[in-house]
């Protein structure tokens, strides 16, 4: 499928990335296509991606990742026009500055706060509980790394499933989209093992039923 994902950081460049090894055309939407940040994520790709705006980028994907930095997110929605219909799938976690806790939450959470931005999206919360770096290498030990999502939308929730499969996550549905109060705060225990209890990256998280 068209993939447009606004912003080329970590998380946008690696999901670009693993995408385009499984066949989707994806392109990138940033405030300056241009810019040396984004030149250098094309240039990461041996070019096989495009880099426009925002609104171009939305035009063009049938999905459309949001992986900004959370103040960023609203600016970036906004700029992309009438998202009616469009599969928005939203990575972000909304991260204090120090990387010590979140500033959205307990009773609403970024992802419907997303929904309430793009408005008419269909809007799947995924890929915010794991790290870039294991984005297409979530294998641990013989286990895939769990790739939990969230929404209101059952045909929206199939096609993040794909893509996070393609990821090479396994694919977890916990339910609907105000469940992303419950994924952010895993986020952060993620975040926090990672930089402030310093695991790094080589962790995830694992859901085991019986």
């Amino acid at each position: 499928m068209r993939i447009g994902i606004l912003g080329a950081g970590n998380v946008g460049g690696a999901l670009a990335r693993v995408w385009k090894g499984k066949g989707h055309e994806v392109m990138f939407g940033v405030p300056d296509a241009r810019s040396e940040r984004t030149e250098k994520a094309v240039a990461a790709l041996g070019g096989a991606v495009r880099a426009g705006t925002n609104a171009e980028a939305a035009a063009f994907g049938e999905t459309i990742a949001l992986t900004v930095p959370w103040p960023a997110a609203r600016q970036a929605i906004e700029s992309c026009g009438n998202l009616a219909g469009k599969v928005q799938i939203d990575c972000t976690n909304p991260l204090a500055a120090d990387l010590k806790g979140l500033t959205v939450g307990p009773n609403t959470s970024a992802g419907e706060q997303v929904a309430g931005w793009a408005r008419g999206a269909r809007v799947v919360k995924a890929f915010n509980t794991i790290g870039a770096g294991n984005l297409g290498r979530a294998d641990f030990a013989g286990l895939a790394a769990d790739g939990f999502y969230c929404g209101d939308d059952a045909a929206a929730k199939a096609i993040a499933k794909g893509l996070i499969a393609d990821a090479g996550l396994n694919p977890v549905d916990v339910g609907p989209l105000r469940n992303a109060r419950l994924l952010e705060p895993l986020a952060m225990l993620w975040i926090d093992l990672a930089v402030n209890q310093g695991w790094g990256i080589n962790h995830a998280f694992k859901l085991l039923r019986r």
